[in-house]
């Protein structure tokens, strides 16, 4: 998926300018990385507010259109005020088809309910897991990642990392080191 969002260049800089710009309702940001120079730039911050509830924005290729040119990047930090529903500045990321990138991705977890553990035998399931990081072309960068819980209970007490059917291209940085966790487990039921 790929979201296009508008930006103004900003020239000036600073703690005040900042404060004067989320005054007037506009939000700072940095398109930073590949070949080109950083460029500071200006948002609607309540456009921009509503754009990142949505969670596959955080993992989609954006084209940014600052000032008639369209730059293609990732979401790289966002930081909100401590209490106030307020945006303080957006990081993005510059990025082609060359860019390796390391994000942490969404697990959506499906079947729980017709799992044979949980429907036959009343237990529950154990989410210990909820986002992988992965590592892969940004061009190639996951929306999310579908964990299958149909045979947990049944053959299986846990679904792992290696268990995770992955899109061509992407690999998990846990398992890269070694580490092969657990996503979600199978809790059976108390005995009475």
């Amino acid at each position: 998926m790929t979201f296009e969002i508008q930006a103004q260049a900003r020239a000036a800089q600073g703690t005040g300018a900042s404060r004067r710009l989320r005054n007037s309702g506009k939000l700072p940001g940095i398109i930073y990385g590949g070949t080109k120079a950083p460029i500071a730039v200006e948002f609607d911050h309540n456009s921009m507010w509503y754009t990142l509830k949505d969670e596959a924005f955080h993992t989609a290729i954006v084209n940014v259109v600052v000032e008639g040119a369209t730059e293609q990047v990732l979401l790289r930090s966002v930081q909100y005020h401590p209490f106030k529903q307020l945006i303080l500045h957006v990081d993005f990321q510059r990025v082609d088809d060359t860019t390796t990138v390391e994000l942490k991705v969404p697990l959506h977890f499906k079947n729980a309910d017709v799992a044979p553990g949980v429907k036959l035998d009343g237990g529950t399931i154990g989410y210990i897991l909820n986002e992988v990081v992965v590592r892969c072309a940004a061009t190639k960068l996951p929306e999310f990642i579908e964990v299958d819980l149909s045979e947990i209970g049944a053959t299986n007490a846990s679904v792992h990392l290696s268990d995770l059917k992955l899109p061509e291209g992407v690999e998990l940085k846990s398992l890269v080191r070694g580490e092969d966790l657990a996503v979600a487990t199978f809790n059976a039921k108390k005995g009475e």
